[in-house]
C-alpha cells in the first residue's frame, strides 16, 4: 500500500472510530442492531468527509465569538417574549414580512453564522442565503429590527477578521 493510501486508511479508521464513539455516547443504546447502524453511519460519514479538501483555514476572533453567544441568547429571549405576546394577544397582530438583506460580511462562513442566527431567533427564519444576500421571513416588522438595523450583521462581523474570515 502506498503512503498516500495508508494515510487515507488511517484517517478513515480514525474518523470512523471517533464518530462511532460519539454515536454510542449520544444514543446510549448498546444492542447489536443499533450499534451496527451506528458503525455503518460513522463509516459513511467518515468516508464522505475524507474526500473533502479544504484550501483555507477559518480564522475567527475567539473573544468576539465568546461575547457573541450570550448576546445572541439575549436576543433570542427577547424575541421569544415578543412572539409570545403576539401569539397570546386576542387580535393576533401578526403581519408576516419577507425581505432581502444585503450582507457585506466578506465570507461564506460569516453569512452562514448570520443566517443561522436569524433562524435561531424566534419569529424569523432565513429562507435563502448566498454570499451577498439573505432572504428572511419574519412574523412582524418588529422581528426584523436586528437584521434591518445592521445590529446582527455588526455583531457577526466582529467574530470574523476584516479579511473575510480566511487565513
Amino acid at each position: 500500500m502506498t503512503s498516500m493510501g495508508a494515510r487515507y486508511t488511517k484517517r478513515l479508521a480514525y474518523w470512523t472510530a471517533v464518530l462511532f464513539v460519539l454515536w454510542l455516547l449520544l444514543s446510549e443504546s448498546f444492542n447489536v442492531l443499533h450499534m451496527a447502524v451506528g458503525l455503518a453511519a460513522a463509516f459513511l460519514v467518515a468516508s464522505l468527509r475524507s474526500e473533502l479538501r479544504v484550501d483555507r483555514t477559518l480564522v475567527i476572533r475567539w473573544w468576539s465569538a465568546l461575547l457573541y453567544a450570550p448576546w445572541l441568547f439575549s436576543r433570542m429571549l427577547l424575541s421569544a417574549v415578543h412572539i409570545s405576546y403576539l401569539i397570546l394577544h386576542p387580535r393576533l397582530p401578526i403581519k408576516p414580512v419577507l425581505f432581502r438583506h444585503r450582507a457585506n460580511l466578506g465570507s461564506e462562513e460569516a453569512v452562514l453564522l448570520m443566517g443561522n442566527s436569524i433562524t435561531l431567533t424566534p419569529g424569523t427564519v432565513t429562507v435563502e442565503a448566498d454570499k451577498e444576500e439573505l432572504i428572511v421571513h419574519a412574523l412582524d416588522e418588529k422581528s426584523t429590527e436586528d437584521v434591518a438595523s445592521q445590529r446582527l450583521e455588526t455583531m457577526v462581523a466582529r467574530v470574523f477578521p476584516a479579511g473575510g474570515g480566511q487565513g
